[in-house]
């Protein structure tokens, strides 16, 4: 089923926008030479500029000495598609790298930005969270985290864990919501001025679809999947009996929702059973030991189907969003069908805008006409 085929794009070419201190650099479009962003559902975003940089007859350089580029200024890269413009990445401008070769043509500035999650880990904190008159909760440890940086949690994060008594703070702020996020299984992802603190939104709204050699429709440059027969169905771990020292085997399966039709396990092959171990944890409670063998389950799992590719940027029409599933169109019965965006390499040259990608899937099976509702009718439209 294709879902685009009453879809009006606007086909302009897709064009560069960077504000830097909230202002636009519209007198240094002219010297950007590349820009790249990297985006990921488990790493910060960061981005690379390269400007050529030229010195007139006073000896003042166009790019360093505009006084526009400099370490800890804010930083907006979005793609402007005609009148419409999405935004790739916000942060600060982390490092900024003066190249004068011998050439003086060749002369380079290079800038280097983190997303808002940079100003995150400025400073070492200790503190104590909850005690037991006033137990605390993962989100409002959230809540109260991003409050003084001016960013906002999303509204679909999840509650994480609650009534939390003596949950010790000893790192930047940013490694501790990580290993709090890694704790509850979530995700942690900065984007727009918001952070998602929660789980993997299989069931989001779907962006608009990949689609791969459909003519005219054609979004997708190339892709290319890997169905991966070596992720273990379960997880199993030793957890403490309720009494004495003895343990007990406990066998924990995915619980993700299915982004197709049939399981891309190995349960119906016939085969013994496929369940990887899990390390002892030395003194964990059952509860935090399950905990892990979910996490542990779900991540082979949605590892089980991945694909690899690149998307032009103008055909496309939108910024691929990390954390968030994608219809895949034009790859068989078998391949086609919902996956979930892994990480994202945004591209801007002199040869256009490309968008590299990565993408994961728990499941075999067109299942395209079940993307249902205004989103999935409108996925391409918007």
């Amino acid at each position: 089923m294709l879902l685009d085929l009453f879809s009006e794009k606007d086909r302009a070419p897709a064009e560069l926008v960077i504000f830097v201190d909230d202002v636009e650099i519209t007198e240094l479009y002219p010297f950007v030479r590349e820009a790249t962003v990297e985006t990921s559902r488990t790493e910060a975003a960061t981005a690379s500029l390269s400007f050529e940089t030229r010195r007139d007859e006073s000896g003042r350089w166009t790019v360093q000495d505009a006084d526009i580029l400099k370490p800890w200024s804010r930083i907006v890269i979005s793609a402007a598609f005609g009148s419409r413009v999405e935004e790739v990445m916000r942060g600060y401008i982390r490092e900024v790298n003066l190249e004068t070769p011998q050439d003086a043509g060749a002369a380079l500035v290079k800038v280097e930005c983190q997303d808002d999650s940079l100003r995150l880990d400025r400073e070492h904190r200790r503190r104590t969270w909850g005690t037991t008159d006033l137990p605390t909760t993962d989100r409002q440890l959230l809540d109260e985290i991003l409050l003084p940086y001016g960013l906002s949690a999303d509204p679909e994060s999840g509650p994480g864990q609650s009534r939390l008594v003596g949950v010790a703070q000893d790192d930047t702020d940013i490694k501790f919501l990580r290993c709090r996020a890694e704790f509850n299984g979530y995700e942690l992802i900065f984007r727009e001025g918001t952070v998602y603190f929660g789980p993997l939104r299989l069931k989001a709204d779907p962006q608009d679809t990949l689609m791969v050699q459909a003519g005219a429709e054609t979004n997708c440059i190339a892709i290319n999947v890997r169905a991966d027969g070596h992720q273990a169905d379960a997880v199993a771990y030793d957890a403490p009996a309720e009494s004495g020292d003895a343990t007990k085997p406990e066998t924990v399966k995915p619980d993700l929702p299915l982004l197709g039709l049939t399981r891309a396990d190995s349960s119906a092959a016939g085969l013994e059973p496929f369940v990887w171990k899990m390390s002892a944890e030395a003194g964990a409670d059952p509860e935090r030991l399950r905990a892990l063998a979910q996490m542990k389950a779900n991540d082979l799992d949605i590892h089980r189907v991945q694909g690899e590719g690149e998307l032009d940027g103008t055909m496309y029409g939108h910024v691929l969003k990390v954390g968030l599933p994608v219809p895949v169109d034009g790859l068989g019965d078998w391949m086609s069908g919902v996956y979930y965006v892994d990480a994202v390499s945004h591209s801007f040259t002199a040869s256009g805008y490309k968008q590299r990608f990565r993408l994961l899937r728990n499941a075999f099976g067109d299942n395209l006409d079940s993307v249902s509702g205004l989103a999935g009718a409108l996925a391409g439209v918007l």
